[in-house]
């Protein structure tokens, strides 16, 4: 009885997370799920999604409302960022916050917490701890950012590559004051690996607008192809929200997608509908790493406005866009980007997948084994809630 009283007397401990994407919401309500297990006591606030909503997150602004692709869309809403840092800024003084879990969305969190750090500086607000879970590709973008991260009170990556790199591949006199901290992949904890097959081919257009209207066009041409009339095609959206991209592309283009014999378009998990599949094509981001812990293999496709490939080309310094290539440091998954996202392309691919989908999946296995065991939510958690 006396120690629930003394739980009950306990302080609040308020925690401000700041997303941008569904990925980053996706891990945001992993990791309040499992703090809401070690400690009741917490409330958590911020701009998130759906998912950390429903974990008991209070939403001070929904992410759909950052919904952009590109460096051109970027700039475009730098005046609605600008406005919302400061509204975020003002509601983390007015309600006590004392931790900041800063998750991907490196554009804007960089931006933000700078903001912060000036109006601590400047004693215009409370100290603050502030950790950056999942930072910026600072491998991908290169090594300025790098100066920014050795602010944070703690670095956490969920990738043994993005570890080595920050201990192995930067002098020392550049990582001093930096410390990053790795404790496995929280994926491995949410995702059962199976080596099944299934008939069907999984269709995944992205989270994003632009995503999906640069997608469909060339999977519904893909669809209609004579060379894979006989393929059963499973398009699973993110959202029902994105039935209006599907919408929009009927009437531009004339033509009825739920008509089409051979395609189905679900909302279930994926979890739930993996069995029944024995490939992906799926837009590079998360969900092509979270179907690779499950054993499906995946062609990879991306494209994007001229302008923004234009740029990444020129600054983005990596030889592979997919995290299960990157890790593996190979081509796993084959990668169809710009133009080489075609439909004879992907007829080439599907060919070359149907012969090679059961290496694949081996070689999966044995990737995801690098990832570490499971607990990982549990190790991370572990260390953000203890006293320092």
């Amino acid at each position: 009885m006396k120690n629930n009283k003394s739980l009950s007397k306990m302080k609040t401990k308020k925690i401000f997370i700041s997303c941008g994407e569904m990925s980053g919401d996706l891990h945001a309500s992993y990791i309040v799920e499992e703090m809401r297990k070690k400690n009741k006591n917490t409330e958590f606030f911020g701009v998130v999604g759906d998912k950390s909503i429903k974990v008991g997150v209070k939403a001070i602004n929904h992410i759909k409302n950052n919904d952009i692709m590109g460096f051109v869309e970027a700039l475009k809403k730098y005046r609605y960022f600008t406005k919302k840092a400061g509204e975020y800024l003002e509601f983390i003084r007015k309600n006590g916050i004392e931790t900041v879990i800063f998750v991907d969305f490196g554009g804007f969190n960089l931006k933000f917490f700078e903001l912060l750090k000036k109006k601590i500086q400047e004693k215009e607000l409370q100290d603050l701890k502030m950790i950056y879970y999942i930072p910026p590709k600072v491998w991908a973008w290169g090594k300025k950012r790098i100066e920014k991260l050795k602010k944070f009170d703690d670095v956490i990556v969920i990738f043994p590559f993005e570890k080595e790199y920050y201990d192995n591949g930067l002098k020392k006199d550049e990582s001093k004051g930096l410390k990053v901290e790795y404790f496995g992949n929280p994926f491995v904890d949410k995702y059962e690996f199976s080596d099944e097959l299934g008939e069907k081919i999984l269709l995944l257009p992205g989270s994003r607008r632009q995503e999906i209207e640069k997608f469909l066009p060339v999977i519904i041409e893909l669809i209609k192809n004579e060379r894979v009339k006989n393929e059963k095609f499973l398009m699973k959206l993110a959202s029902k929200e994105h039935l209006k991209y599907i919408e929009s592309f009927e009437k531009e283009h004339k033509i009825n997608v739920s008509k089409i014999p051979n395609l189905e378009i679900t909302f279930d998990e994926i979890k739930k509908i993996r069995k029944d599949c024995k490939f992906a094509i799926a837009t590079s981001g998360t969900v092509t790493f979270e179907i690779s812990l499950m054993g499906l293999p995946v062609i990879v496709v991306y494209k994007t406005s001229r302008i923004n490939a234009f740029i990444a080309r020129n600054i983005v310094k990596i030889k592979y866009i997919t995290l299960t290539n990157l890790n593996a440091n190979k081509e796993i998954f084959k990668e169809l980007l710009q133009e080489d996202f075609s439909v004879e392309k992907l007829l080439e691919e599907i060919e070359i997948m149907e012969k090679n989908k059961e290496k694949i999946v081996l070689e999966l296995k044995n990737e995801r084994k690098k990832l570490g065991n499971s607990g990982v939510l549990e190790k991370i958690v572990n260390y953000l809630l203890k006293d320092k």
